[in-house]
């Protein structure tokens, strides 16, 4: 699955498909018109991932949304910071908000994890990897978030690397 395809799939699971899809209580609420700016302010220290992934989701729910990006992925932030604005139409922002706060939640966690181990084993020569042990479907975004950390990836799937377990290991 690529990052476009990814980013459907999960617009479609929040907003439905075809007739009577939408954020009904936006609809019902908010007059087309209007227009808003949010911000992203972060809840906890750490290392933000997914703000290259944020602003896909926003342009593909609206590509006239607009980004001002302060903190970019792999940054350390504070409590409070603020990572981005977005500026559009309010019914676009409330509809990609919710993908974009658990998409970053989500890769902000595995790469603020990732980076403590980096930061263990900084002055060795160890490399902190991952495996393919990811939740169905967000493989590539956790990935990325590790890749945001400072670990490596250990292969994708079991198509592009051989591994043989002995069979006395548990998983």
């Amino acid at each position: 699955m690529n990052l476009h395809d990814f980013i459907d799939q999960i617009i479609k699971e929040d907003i439905g498909e075809g007739i009577g899809k939408g954020d009904h209580t936006s609809l019902s609420c908010i007059p087309d018109t209007a227009t808003d700016t949010a911000r992203l302010i972060v809840k906890g220290d750490g290392v933000l991932a997914g703000v290259e992934l944020a602003e896909l989701i926003f342009k593909q729910i609206d590509a006239d949304l607009s980004l001002d990006i302060f903190i970019k992925d792999g940054e350390k932030v504070k409590k409070g910071d603020i990572a981005f604005t977005v500026t559009g139409k309010t019914q676009s922002i409330l509809q990609a908000e919710r993908l974009v706060l658990n998409c970053m939640q989500r890769m902000s966690g595995i790469a603020t994890m990732t980076n403590k181990f980096v930061e263990l084993v900084a002055d060795t020569n160890a490399k902190v990897l991952d495996t393919r042990k990811t939740t169905p479907c967000f493989r590539y975004i956790e990935k990325w978030a590790v890749r945001i950390g400072g670990g490596h990836n250990h292969r994708m799937g079991l198509y592009d690397m051989i591994m043989i377990k002995d069979k006395r290991q548990s998983s």
